[in-house]
C-alpha cells in the first residue's frame, strides 16, 4: 500500500467516525453516471466502462451496509438510454443481467426492479422478476434496480394503474376526480411502500436529475460529485453523507 492509499484510508476512517448514526439517510438514490466518459478517458471500449461501473456497485452496497442505509436506488439504465446503438445496448444488457445475478446470489440484499419492464428484452425482464421473487424475504438492504426507468414514465404508469384499479371497482371518472389526492398516486409508484429518498447522488459532474425519481425527490437533498462512476470512492460516498448531515431539512417550512 502506497502513502497516498494509506492517507486515504486514514481520512476515510476519520470521516466515517465523524458521522452521527442518527443523521444517516434511510434511502439513498444514485445516478451512476460517467461510464462512457470514463472509458474514453482511458482509451477503452464503451463496454469496458460499463463493466467497470458494474464492478463498483458491490462496493457501494457494502458502504451502505456499513453505515446503516436501508434503501438504495441505483439508476442503471434510463428510458432515454434505450435509444443508444444496438451493439452498445446488447453489451450493456449482458452486463446488467450479470449485476442482477450477482446481487441475487449474494443473498444479502432485496432486489426490487424499478422501471418499465415491458421496454426491456425478455431475458432481462424475466431475470428482474426472478430476482424480486428470490430475494423478497432477505432481511437486508433493499436495492432498487432502476432499469428502463424514467421519472415521467413512472408517473404515467402510476396514474394508469390507479385508473385501472378504480375502473375495476366501478368508480366513475367524476367520482375519482372528487377524491383524488397525491397519496393515491404515490400508492402506485414503482417504489410504493418505501420511504422517499433522503439523499440523491449523481456522479460525473453533471448537475441535473434527468428525470430520476421525479415524484419521490420533492424533499430530497442533492449531492453532485465530479468523479466518473467507476472512479467513485468510499471517501466520495462519505463526503456525500457528511454534506447531507450538515444540512437543515425544512420540507418547505
Amino acid at each position: 500500500m502506497g502513502l497516498r492509499d494509506l492517507l486515504y484510508r486514514v481520512y476515510e476512517r476519520r470521516l466515517q467516525s465523524s458521522l452521527n448514526p442518527q443523521q444517516i439517510p434511510r434511502h439513498v438514490g444514485v445516478i451512476l453516471d460517467g461510464n462512457r466518459r470514463w472509458a474514453r478517458s482511458y482509451a477503452k471500449r464503451i463496454a469496458e466502462g460499463h463493466k467497470a461501473g458494474a464492478d463498483k456497485i458491490h462496493e457501494l452496497l457494502d458502504w451502505c451496509d456499513e453505515v446503516g442505509v436501508e434503501v438504495v436506488t441505483l439508476w442503471l439504465l434510463s428510458t432515454d438510454n434505450l435509444n443508444r446503438p444496438r451493439d452498445e445496448l446488447a453489451a450493456l444488457f449482458e452486463i446488467i443481467e450479470g449485476v442482477v445475478r450477482d446481487l441475487m446470489a449474494a443473498g444479502r440484499w432485496r432486489v426490487h426492479p424499478v422501471g418499465a419492464l415491458d421496454l426491456l428484452p425478455d431475458s432481462t425482464a424475466r431475470l428482474l422478476k426472478e430476482a424480486d421473487e428470490a430475494t423478497r424475504d432477505v432481511p437486508g438492504l433493499v436495492v432498487n434496480a432502476a432499469i428502463g426507468y424514467g421519472g415521467r414514465r413512472e408517473i404515467a404508469d402510476a396514474v394508469r394503474s390507479l385508473l385501472y384499479e378504480h375502473a375495476s371497482r366501478g368508480t366513475s371518472i367524476e367520482e375519482l376526480a372528487e377524491i383524488l389526492d397525491v397519496e393515491h398516486i404515490a400508492e402506485h409508484l414503482y417504489t410504493r411502500g418505501q420511504p422517499d429518498p433522503d439523499l440523491l447522488i449523481r456522479t460525473s459532474g453533471e448537475q441535473r436529475l434527468s428525470g430520476f425519481l421525479l415524484w419521490q425527490s420533492a424533499h430530497s437533498e442533492f449531492y453532485f460529485c465530479e468523479a466518473y462512476w467507476p472512479d467513485f470512492r468510499k471517501v466520495d460516498f462519505l463526503r456525500a453523507l457528511r454534506s447531507y448531515a450538515a444540512r437543515q431539512r425544512r420540507y418547505g417550512v
